[in-house]
């Protein structure tokens, strides 16, 4: 991975010939890497050992042949009924399952993230979340993946930003210091590189936790509003001697929410972010990370390539950075500046610039 380096997360599980144009658009915008869920409910949901491989066989091979590379996010859906049951318990058998994935891809495949936002109940099997069960399944999950393709890339889970500390939710700086004291010193058997979020809520992306904490309006009052907080998440690797080890952002955004009863409201219409203003600023996410957060970091994965079932009563259209019709297209400021900046002044010109 590129310091820093460009990813986009895609919905490429439903419909082929949406999973093929966008494949494409994200090959012309010049993203290199593209992230994808790969649900464990949607492979072996009908029991142990039984797999259905048709639509991740068909995904491996769209991505290769647009000359992507994927990261693929391993997790189950916590709302769907299981035989395996929740985690940490499911651990064995999500071992397992990822093993059978990492097996088939050997080569293929990049890189895993270990489950999503384990710091929330309803990530966690409606349970408390549990920094020290994560870390279990996590150790597993890694020496089942390496066993089977030593070289994929091991991720671990992005954490929600989250102050809220209740049976629901746990802070993601709270939960990740209690990961790395589960860790104990021993990360190498866990990951190879820290997985984390970082929406920018209200703020510009150069906004600093300090300044978002203080300025309720327009800010939100809150340090975690602020894409800058992965600064803070870097400083709990570093305490804890991970130092060499590099972060991948594995969502990152801002939201143009018009609908004035949203909860995204305040950070999205509210603060003024129209779609203009969320290319820019997801530009210059990207410059920030490169002025100063070079070396430690590593793949920075936009949100979102649509699924094209959104609409506007969806919170993740917001988001955003093309609309969700198909076979319509229409590319949001947030796609065509990240395709002129990612080609460069001096490559070759974005097809989609509105201003050739």
């Amino acid at each position: 991975m590129a310091s820093p380096d460009f990813g986009v997360q895609a919905f490429l599980w439903w419909r082929e010939e949406v999973a093929d144009r966008d494949l494409g658009l994200i090959r012309d915008a010049g993203f290199r890497w593209v992230k994808q869920l790969f649900s464990w409910q949607d492979i072996e949901g009908a029991g142990k050992g039984q797999f259905d491989w048709s639509k991740p066989d068909r995904i491996v091979e769209q991505v290769e042949k647009h000359g992507l590379r994927l990261i693929v996010r391993v997790s189950q859906d916590p709302d769907k009924p299981f035989w395996a049951g929740n985690p940490p318990d499911n651990a064995d058998h999500f071992a397992d399952f990822v093993a059978a994935v990492a097996l088939r891809y050997k080569g293929r495949i990049q890189a895993y993230q270990v489950w999503n936002e384990p710091n929330l109940a309803r990530e966690w099997g409606h349970k408390r979340p549990d920094p020290a069960g994560y870390a279990r399944l996590l150790r597993t999950s890694y020496g089942a993946i390496k066993g089977a393709d030593p070289n994929a890339l091991v991720i671990t889970a992005g954490m929600a930003p989250t102050g809220t500390d209740t049976e629901v939710a746990m802070p993601d700086m709270k939960f990740y210091d209690l990961m790395y004291q589960a860790i104990d010193g021993n990360s190498d058997a866990y990951f190879d590189m820290l997985g984390a979020h970082a929406a920018g809520f209200a703020a510009p992306p150069e906004t600093s936790p300090d300044e978002t904490a203080a300025q309720e309006v327009p800010y939100g009052g809150e340090r975690f509003f602020a894409f800058r907080h992965l600064e803070e998440v870097r400083e709990i690797m570093v305490r804890y001697g991970d130092e060499d080890k590099r972060v991948v952002v594995l969502e990152f955004g801002w939201t143009t929410d018009d609908r004035p009863d949203s909860p995204y409201h305040w950070h999205g219409a509210g603060a003024g972010i129209d779609e203009a203003l969320k290319g820019k600023y997801l530009v210059r996410a990207y410059d920030w990370a490169t002025e100063n957060w070079r070396p430690w970091i590593a793949l920075m994965t936009v949100i979102y390539m649509p699924d094209v079932s959104w609409t506007k009563d969806t919170e993740q259209y917001y988001w955003s950075i093309i609309g969700p019709g198909y076979p319509d297209l229409f590319l949001r400021a947030g796609y065509v500046e990240l395709c002129i900046y990612i080609n460069g002044v001096n490559g070759p010109r974005c097809p989609y610039d509105p201003n050739p």
